[in-house]
């Protein structure tokens, strides 16, 4: 009796592993289709957000890598992806794709060449043009639909939250240009159309290889329990379909809600969000009171001090008095300072 209970207890945790490690494995890939504007393939992993903003008349050539951008690990696509465009105006355009390599890294570490897509078009209109992408991957089971925006013109700030018809779906609620770190990103997801409640969320910014390597290995050092949970954020959707998530670096965010059906593939709707840095940039409050810049203030103030003793302007009484605006300079520096002083205490 003992020992079927023993074997019971053995065959029960042996499934309950293999259901959590199956859940971990799932978890962990968080695979994304980067939609990256790029001028040539040499220059593709150098995405900043800029590239996500054109001239008029200008062609655009985006380019589709399939794999984990914030760990940057690639894998070939495995099959041909559908690119459209979504113009200001409504109209929608199908885009011819053509088959590349691009270099990188597979996920035992081992630099090579991966096979990729781009697509290109021209900006015609002033506004904001939606590229849109259908991937299907098998070894994933998945079916991810991503959208990223390509803005044009000053102050033309429409079409950027425009609906494209995609199975799976996330429609902005912000604007996606002008998104500074720090800022909250919210969103609507939606299936067939409708509102899509109860989904996971997951949130990964993407890094350039080197960033990458290093990012990971502290993270694996810092939290050897789970370094995946740095790397892919996760949240759900209301029964409104909608989340909010404040994206707290620089950089290009992916953004994917899933639909999880009892059978068959997840179908997965992406909004890639780039963030510019904070603007104005602030300064913290440990670099403004830093001993070299309290060294700088006094120097300054010794300065000023020098002056007032050696530069006087004749009055018409004769007397000799500092110039005002040296003493107004001096007055000012020397509250600089104190304030600096008790910020510190």
């Amino acid at each position: 009796m003992i020992k079927r209970r023993k074997k019971v207890t053995t065959i029960a945790t042996i499934l309950l592993a293999g259901i959590l490690l199956a859940s971990a494995v799932g978890m962990a890939s968080a695979h994304f289709t980067m939609v990256f504007p790029s001028d040539n393939a040499a220059t593709v992993w150098d995405v900043t957000p800029e590239d996500y903003i054109a001239d008029e008349g200008e062609t655009k050539t985006v380019y589709m890598m399939w794999g984990h951008p914030y760990e940057h690990i690639l894998f070939d696509m495995g099959s041909v992806p559908e690119v459209s465009v979504m113009k200001p105006d409504g109209t929608v355009l199908q885009l011819t794709t053509e088959e590349i390599t691009v270099d990188g890294m597979d996920e035992d570490g081992n630099l090579g060449t991966f096979k990729a897509y781009k697509a290109s078009f021209t900006i015609d209109q002033m506004g904001d043009s939606v590229v849109f992408v259908k991937y299907e991957d098998e070894g994933e089971n998945l079916i991810d639909y991503t959208k990223a925006v390509i803005h044009c013109g000053e102050e033309t700030w429409f079409g950027w939250d425009a609906e494209v018809g995609q199975q799976t779906e996330i429609i902005p609620y912000m604007r996606p240009y002008g998104m500074e770190a720090g800022f909250v990103f919210a969103g609507k997801a939606l299936y067939n159309g409708k509102v899509l409640a109860g989904a996971p969320v997951e949130v990964e910014i993407y890094h350039t290889l080197d960033a990458g390597k290093e990012v990971v290995e502290t993270a694996e050092t810092m939290f050897p329990y789970d370094p995946a949970m740095v790397f892919t954020r996760l949240t759900m959707s209301n029964e409104n379909g909608e989340f909010v998530y404040t994206l707290d670096e620089p950089g290009i965010w992916f953004v994917g809600a899933t639909m999880e059906p009892e059978t068959g593939q997840n179908i997965r709707g992406v909004f890639i969000v780039p963030v510019i840095e904070e603007f104005p940039a602030q300064e913290s409050a440990e670099a403004a009171a830093s001993p070299a810049g309290l060294e700088e203030l006094n120097s300054r103030v010794k300065s000023l001090e020098d002056k007032v003793a050696t530069q006087e302007l004749e009055t018409p009484a004769g007397e000799g008095l500092p110039g005002f605006g040296v003493i107004a300079a001096m007055a000012g520096l020397l509250t600089v300072v104190y304030l600096v002083k008790r910020r510190k205490r």
